[in-house]
């Protein structure tokens, strides 16, 4: 659980969690909020190109494809970076699915830093879409994602409601900067 947090000059705001949690739309919103950058998430473009169903192998190119896409939009970012997703994604998908994960993934997960993490909550409605998998496994995804939160040791926000509701909860945390 989240108690406080030292922003560097750029503030890169990490969202995480499960499928369909909202973590693109925030994202997408609180950087035309902010007017500055947001990395959308590498795997949708990745897929959407791959042409076949994505192997084992296919989470280590799309970890390089999201560390390059965030590297580069940072250079980009006057004060703000909004982050779909990350490695915890990567690293969280690729054990559940696979049973392991790649080292690089591990690399970048504990190497990458965040000025906050935010986790978001399973309460809004699940949304179809050909590159989701798991409608029935949220609640222990969840619940996944916030054991490998405590074990990194990282503080978060867990953010829950409506888009509304969770626009205003963040730009509330972050105008008190």
């Amino acid at each position: 659980m989240l108690t406080s947090y030292t922003f560097s000059a750029m503030h890169k705001i990490l969202f995480t969690g499960p499928e369909s949690t909202g973590k693109t739309r925030i994202a997408r919103r609180l950087a035309a909020v902010y007017q500055d950058e947001w990395v959308p998430e590498y795997a949708r473009q990745f897929l959407k190109e791959l042409g076949r169903p994505y192997q084992e192998q296919d989470l280590l190119a799309i970890a390089k494809g999201q560390a390059a896409a965030e590297d580069r939009l940072a250079a980009r970012a006057r004060d703000w970076l909004f982050c779909d997703t990350g490695m915890l994604v990567l690293k969280i998908w690729s054990e559940y699915k696979y049973g392991r994960c790649h080292p690089y993934i591990l690399e970048q997960l504990h190497q990458r830093q965040y000025s906050l993490v935010v986790l978001c909550g399973i309460d809004i409605p699940w949304t179809p879409d050909p590159q989701r998998e798991n409608p029935d496994d949220r609640e222990e995804l969840y619940e996944i994602y916030k054991r490998e939160l405590k074990a990194l040791n990282q503080e978060y926000l867990e953010l829950w409601g409506t888009e509304k509701e969770r626009l205003q909860q963040l730009k509330g945390w972050l105008a008190g900067l």
